[in-house]
């Protein structure tokens, strides 16, 4: 089907007409600009013309109408619009929050041999899980003492990977504002569709900021129908260097298991316990077994621009008066071939 695109372009059309119905021509002044020494013979040549001139004159202006009218189909900007095409997005709306909070820079995981943070040791994992998450969008919540949303919900996991490989521990504050980042989240999961609301939050300590706690956050996530997962990041015991030689101690000792815990149950979610980058991987294959849902049906319509065809057809019309006045037979012509 064709349409166009800028159609109100072509009310300009009868333009050309007005101006040469009500715009005097313009005056010769008090005489000519040039001497033309030929003139008497010029004269004769165009006196013989002068009987048709009045004929010719309204012929002469139907190519000049032609490709403005041309000109004006060309900058409406004229589509060819194929059939329309539907399709079905299948995915759902995947919102994670990550804790940046000062815990998160304790060295208690051991990634490729070496002992490293917990914050590169969730980077290392979240790369190849939003790698894997192909259809379906994804969004990005840092937060410490306070929420951010890094990352609105894309399809760009692209994106989405290099947002947080480039956060840093306390970048967001060295406290943990988790009921923060729940109510952030089910601000911009609220819209999407019922079914397909899910919410991935990761931590490695207890809610110890922020203006609402997890479990207030956690029913309004509820009654928005958002399914929590929540993880509790960090190994049960590391050896830390001390002046009479190495000690135990529990580098978790201040994870809230208990709410985590009790926010995923309230809302039809589920708890994991991450204590090294193995359990961490194997949570997030888990959660790549979450079923995907039917989202909105979408319609495209290919279309192909058309404006270069009366774009040409106009460069070609306007070659035709260079073309005529070389061709034998012409005034100027026959002028030229006289003695």
């Amino acid at each position: 089907m064709l349409e166009f695109e800028w159609p109100w372009i072509l009310i300009a059309l009868p333009l050309p007409l007005l101006v040469y119905r009500w715009v005097k021509p313009a005056s010769d002044g008090s005489g000519s600009a040039l001497h033309i020494p030929f003139y008497r013979e010029l004269s004769s040549i165009i006196g013989e013309q002068k009987v048709e001139k009045t004929t010719a004159s309204r012929k002469s202006m139907v190519l000049p109408w032609l490709i403005w009218t041309l000109l004006l189909i060309a900058a409406s900007k004229p589509v060819w619009l194929g059939d329309p095409i539907e399709f079905q997005n299948s995915g759902r709306d995947l919102m994670m929050a990550v804790d940046l909070s000062g815990s998160m820079e304790i060295n208690d995981m051991v990634l490729s041999g070496r002992q490293v943070d917990r914050l590169t040791a969730t980077k290392s994992v979240m790369n190849d899980f939003i790698e894997r998450r192909r259809g379906d969008r994804l969004g990005l919540i840092l937060f410490g003492t306070q929420a951010y949303l890094q990352t609105p919900l894309t399809f760009d996991r692209q994106t989405v990977r290099a947002l947080m490989n480039e956060s840093g521990i306390g970048m967001a504050g060295n406290k943990t504002a988790i009921g923060d980042a729940l109510g952030l989240a089910v601000k911009h999961l609220r819209k999407r569709p019922e079914d397909s609301r899910v919410l991935i939050l990761l931590t490695d300590g207890a809610n110890t900021a922020g203006e609402i706690s997890p479990l207030q956050a956690a029913q309004i996530a509820k009654e928005e129908r958002i399914k929590i997962y929540s993880i509790g990041l960090g190994a049960e015991e590391m050896i830390e260097p001390g002046f009479f030689g190495g000690r135990r101690v529990n580098p978790s000792a201040d994870l809230d298991e208990k709410t985590l815990k009790e926010m995923a149950e309230l809302t039809g979610g589920q708890y994991f316990r991450a204590r090294n980058i193995g359990e961490l991987s194997n949570i997030y294959a888990l959660l790549d077994q979450l079923e995907p849902t039917v989202q909105e049906e979408e319609t495209f319509r290919p279309s192909k621009g058309l404006f270069f065809w009366p774009l040409g057809l106009a460069l070609l019309l306007s070659l035709i008066p260079a073309l005529v006045n070389i061709m034998p037979g012409s005034a100027a012509a026959k002028w030229r071939a006289r003695p």
